[in-house]
């Protein structure tokens, strides 16, 4: 038996749907247990799968005829898949951990190759816009991962290093310091503990750049990830809905369109959160035929959903339901008082009255410092 365990080995998915749970599963761990350090994509697949550039994505159409056949990026697909499963098979790295990422935390150790101290980046940089965007070293440090960086100074994250860091207030005081810096360079601001975020004062300067500074894409996933790992996972969400907002319903990002739904939202662990998003962003993508990331259009028992379908099946029918059915076809008054309401419509009224889903408040709805 112990030789059967041993033997196992986590088996690479090869599809984009092998890589995509959010449909399909409520259970989806939120991380597996593991011991090791990443193994990052190779470098050409890093390239295609994070560049997030808007300008690739075509430009749609209205007319189904006419749209450019699209499909989802597998390579993104399954980076994401593996930083949700926690880097599952990966190998520990046979150095011991320096703890490098939390000592420049503490501010007792400067990012390399600068020399700067956290400390300095945190009261010396905000609002120094061309450095936030010229300097590419320290975004690694800023927001460290189980994976290899373009900064190979930088070092990756491991199991024993997340614990600590999260176990430790200062860090993760610091850390928060480090995200509210970096959505002040994006037009955002952490209006208050819980991770709900608003526009800036500065936001229309800032998003212009932003929509037209698409390396900041790849950046945007990284500090997304970097939440996740290091016990902030609950902040992801209102930053993506935000995205969302600003991307499909304003126009104000929308070069960032694709990225956010190809790669900020795979981010989110939850599943539940994952198709929370995603059927907001259904609602409101253009042309509604274009939209890649679900759900699925048939089910697995093979019925068909209808285009504003929740995704969730219907459970079967009852007896006392085929009862019910045919005293309201004998009684034309009682069917027709009856007010009948899906799940979306439910969903599209909670959005309307402003009390949102349960766990997603209103973004800004409590502004409360940090």
């Amino acid at each position: 038996m112990g030789n059967l365990v041993g033997s196992w080995r986590y088996k690479e998915p090869s599809t984009v749907e092998e890589c995509d749970s959010t449909w399909g599963s409520d259970s989806e761990p939120e991380a597996e247990e593991d011991s090791g350090t990443s193994e990052s994509v190779s470098a050409v697949e890093g390239v295609q799968a994070a560049g997030h550039s808007g300008d690739t994505s075509p430009q749609l159409t209205d007319s189904p005829e006419s749209a450019p056949k699209m499909k989802r990026s597998f390579y993104a697909a399954r980076d994401l898949h593996k930083y949700r499963h926690s880097y599952p098979n990966y190998r520990k790295s046979r150095q011991p951990s320096e703890y490098r990422n939390l000592r420049f935390y503490m501010n007792k150790i400067p990012l390399v190759p600068d020399g700067i101290y956290i400390e300095e980046i945190l009261t010396k940089w905000r609002g120094d816009y061309d450095k936030l965007e010229h300097n590419h070293t320290y975004i690694q440090w800023l927001f460290p991962l189980r994976e290899q960086g373009l900064n190979f100074y930088a070092h990756e994250l491991t199991q024993d290093e997340i614990k600590e860091f999260q176990s430790t207030r200062e860090a993760k005081r610091r850390f928060v310091a480090a995200y509210a810096l970096m959505l002040d360079f994006y037009g955002v601001k952490l209006v208050d503990k819980n991770g709900n975020v608003a526009r800036a004062a500065n936001w229309q300067e800032r998003f212009q750049h932003l929509n037209e500074s698409q390396h900041n894409y790849l950046r945007i996933t990284r500090i997304l990830k970097s939440l996740g790992e290091l016990g902030f996972e609950s902040f992801k969400a209102p930053l993506i809905r935000l995205f969302l907002e600003e991307a499909l319903c304003h126009g104000t990002l929308a070069h960032m369109q694709h990225s956010v739904l190809e790669y900020y939202v795979y981010t989110v662990r939850l599943p539940a959160t994952r198709r929370h998003l995603l059927r907001f962003a259904r609602q409101h993508y253009r042309p509604p035929h274009a939209f890649l990331w679900g759900p699925p259009s048939t089910q697995r028992a093979g019925g068909s959903l209808g285009a504003g379908s929740s995704g969730i099946r219907a459970p079967a029918p009852t007896p006392e339901h085929h009862r019910r059915e045919e005293e309201e076809e004998e009684s034309p008054t009682l069917s027709s008082s009856r007010v009948k309401v899906s799940s979306h419509n439910a969903i599209l009224c909670q959005d309307r009255t402003g009390s949102g889903l349960k766990g997603y408040p209103e973004l800004g709805s409590n502004m409360v410092g940090l």
